[in-house]
């Protein structure tokens, strides 16, 4: 595999903040994975996946306004860069060349 290929977590985090846009921060990150996968990542696990596609620029992030209920913390948002689309892209036609031919024999 390349090093441009994405782990599966990387793969759903990214969809995770394509559909959420600009609400896309920690908790909605791990409930949106959580309600299409039927599987519940840590997120401990999220974040060190968030820092990790952040450095290889496939999302930015930001800062919020600071909020009472979080004790005056920020929540920290995440946007999905050109390179992340593209790299999402590249994983839709991978696996769609892959899936080709093989529906009889799972169908």
């Amino acid at each position: 595999m390349s090093e441009r290929a994405l782990g599966e977590l990387e793969h759903v985090v990214l969809l995770a903040i394509l559909r959420l846009g600009r609400e896309a921060y920690g908790v909605p990150i791990v409930d949106e994975i959580e309600r299409r996968t039927g599987r519940a990542p840590s997120r401990a696990a999220v974040y060190v996946a968030l820092t990790r596609l952040e450095n290889k620029g496939l999302v930015s992030s930001r800062l919020g306004e600071p909020t009472r209920e979080r004790g005056g913390k920020a929540r920290r948002f995440f946007r999905l860069q050109p390179e992340g689309l593209a790299r999402l892209r590249e994983a839709r036609a991978t696996l769609s060349r892959m899936w080709e031919g093989l529906e009889p024999a799972v169908d």
